[in-house]
């Protein structure tokens, strides 16, 4: 799995913030194994511009998941790291949602448990 950092200039982009998002990701999302083949970061400061409140740092990941679309999630914080942790947090959330989705003995099983209902419903109403 390739890990990418982006920053705008008024984050902190250095070689150190790409180690920590690269472990930080992989620990999280070890168990997909090869389905996951890239994981983009994107970093920002949403306050650079006004200097008189705290940083506030947006992580937006992107993960691209082998045959299906893209997952994107987006946290903040008032750190890079908490918005990193937090972000990869909710992107390990959606990327096991995608593939329960996609899971064909989910949606066979979803179509049993409804012929059970209605097997149910006539049997009953005799």
């Amino acid at each position: 799995m390739q890990v990418l950092l982006n920053t705008d200039h008024h984050v902190d982009g250095r070689h150190e913030m790409a180690d920590h998002l690269s472990t930080v990701v992989k620990e999280a999302l070890h168990r997909f194994g090869d389905h996951i083949t890239r994981v983009e970061a994107h970093l920002s400061d949403a306050n650079s511009h006004v200097k008189t409140t705290p940083d506030e740092i947006h992580c937006t990941l992107e993960a691209r998941v082998a045959g299906q679309e893209p997952v994107v999630v987006k946290d903040h914080a008032a750190t890079a790291h908490q918005a990193i942790n937090g972000a990869v947090g909710k992107l390990k959330r959606a990327i096991a949602t995608a593939f329960e989705k996609h899971d064909p003995r989910r949606a066979g099983h979803a179509r049993d448990e409804l012929l059970v209902d209605v097997a149910d419903d006539a049997g009953g109403a005799s």
